[in-house]
């Protein structure tokens, strides 16, 4: 079938078309708040809300973006990402202290942890304001939105559970946390949760293991919209990511061309024709 040009409010199963929508979700929160608005609208969400919250870490981020949709059936947060070339010193630093994960499991990547803080409290609060009739919940991001969607499902299950997502999508997501959070997050939403990678993205292979690990399940895409289920596929990815200098992030490189988030929109289209 071909790639959906509305958004279905009603399902909550796991489809190449809902992982298409929520792609599209990430895409346009790189875009600005009055194209933002009218999409959304256009998408059949009456209710729209902006996070942006400035914020001065070691890293080179300057602030933590994303905006919530709400519908009758259905609410969507998706988080903005950053670009590769602003992310490499915080992917690849081993000296990173770890934060403590939601409800002091396990623990985090420090950027991450602070960039999801310095907005958590607002979507938290447009959250539960918005959802009054039910609906559906879903995150979604890519690159670094995907590391703070999965980071706000595992706190709102954690510490907030009434707010629990019925799904969580993410498309180039580096690794966010250690083995005790993500052991219980799979716990709570493993079904719920589908991350993926395109091609040979670099960025879900770091920060490096064993310090950092990923959430399950994984779907790898190719360039010509195959999609293989399981955590097992993705084979040599990790030697491409060692030896992580200027390099392995060059803009005509494989690792960060495949981390665009322009090739996982045409991949799933690809995979839905």
């Amino acid at each position: 079938m071909p790639a959906p040009t509305t958004f279905d409010h009603s399902t909550t199963d796991y489809s190449l078309a809902r992982a298409y929508n929520l792609a599209k979700a990430a895409e346009l929160a790189y875009q600005d708040d009055g194209t933002i608005d009218e999409q959304a609208h256009a998408w059949g969400f009456d209710t729209v809300r902006h996070h942006r919250t400035r914020f001065t870490p070691p890293f080179p981020l300057q602030d933590t973006q994303a905006y919530t949709m709400a519908g009758d059936g259905m609410i969507v947060t998706a988080f903005r990402g950053t670009e590769p070339a602003q992310v490499r010193d915080w992917l690849t630093d081993s000296t990173t202290p770890p934060w403590p994960g939601p409800a002091r499991t396990g623990f985090v990547h420090y950027g991450f942890a602070e960039a999801l803080a310095s907005v958590y409290p607002d979507v938290a609060e447009t959250i539960g304001e918005l959802r009054t009739n039910g609906q559906s919940l879903w995150f979604t991001g890519h690159s670094l939105g995907g590391a703070l969607a999965m980071l706000v499902a595992a706190r709102l299950d954690l510490e907030d559970p009434h707010l629990q997502a019925d799904g969580v999508y993410t498309f180039g997501q580096p690794r966010t946390c250690d083995r005790l959070l993500a052991g219980a997050y799979d716990g709570a939403l493993q079904g719920r949760t589908h991350r993926f990678v395109h091609g040979n993205d670099i960025v879900p292979q770091l920060p490096p293991e064993p310090a950092f690990t990923h959430v399950k399940t994984l779907h790898h895409i190719d360039d010509d919209g195959r999609v293989r289920e399981n955590t097992g596929f993705v084979t040599g990815l990790t030697e491409r990511a060692k030896g992580l200098g200027e390099a392995a992030f060059s803009p005509n490189g494989e690792g960060i061309r495949d981390h665009l988030m322009r090739g996982y929109l045409a991949a799933l289209e690809k995979s839905l024709a």
